[in-house]
């Protein structure tokens, strides 16, 4: 059987480049150094601004303690523990980054909450609370370090039968 007709390949236009604005320019050195010095003049904020969101943790901490990880008060929490995850290292506190993401893995669904000790969380939001009154900022502080690595392997322990990776872990717990 022949063809009659040959075969014709269509290239559609690649519209997103239209969209965008095509390539992107040159990096302003100049706007990044502003930028950098800027971020340098608000350090000193940094930390009063990290103190309102630990105060907001630490008011969720006080919720859930009163009415359980399961339901708002753990939503609370949970929202606070992400914000400062991403605010920690902004802040210039990457280990309350640690703690509060190690916080978020612990709370983060509905039935992580459930089933969450809320000792740990209260621990959680004790041990971000100690790193900024004692201005512990790295994990390279030895109580940081003893800190965060208690906290992350409880964390670990209580999520294994959540993890994909851990089917054997899931079915024993289920």
């Amino acid at each position: 059987m022949k063809r009659e007709q040959p075969i014709e390949v269509i290239t559609p236009p690649n519209m997103l480049r239209v969209k965008v604005g095509g390539r992107v320019g040159p990096i302003d050195e100049a706007a990044i150094a502003r930028a950098e010095a800027a971020l340098e003049d608000m350090k000193d904020d940094f930390k009063l601004w990290l103190e309102d969101e630990v105060t907001k943790l630490e008011k969720a901490a006080k919720l859930v303690m009163a009415e359980g990880v399961n339901g708002e008060a753990g939503e609370a929490l949970f929202g606070c523990a992400h914000d400062l995850r991403g605010l920690g290292t902004t802040y210039d506190y990457p280990i309350i980054t640690r703690m509060a993401a190690s916080l978020c893995r612990m709370i983060e669904t509905e039935e992580k909450r459930a089933a969450a000790p809320a000792a740990l969380a209260l621990a959680h939001a004790h041990g971000i609370r100690a790193a900024l009154r004692q201005g512990i900022k790295l994990d390279t502080d030895k109580v940081g370090a003893m800190l965060i690595h208690e906290l992350e392997t409880q964390v670990t322990e209580f999520v294994a039968p959540w993890e994909p990776d851990q089917p054997a872990r899931r079915a024993a717990a289920g």
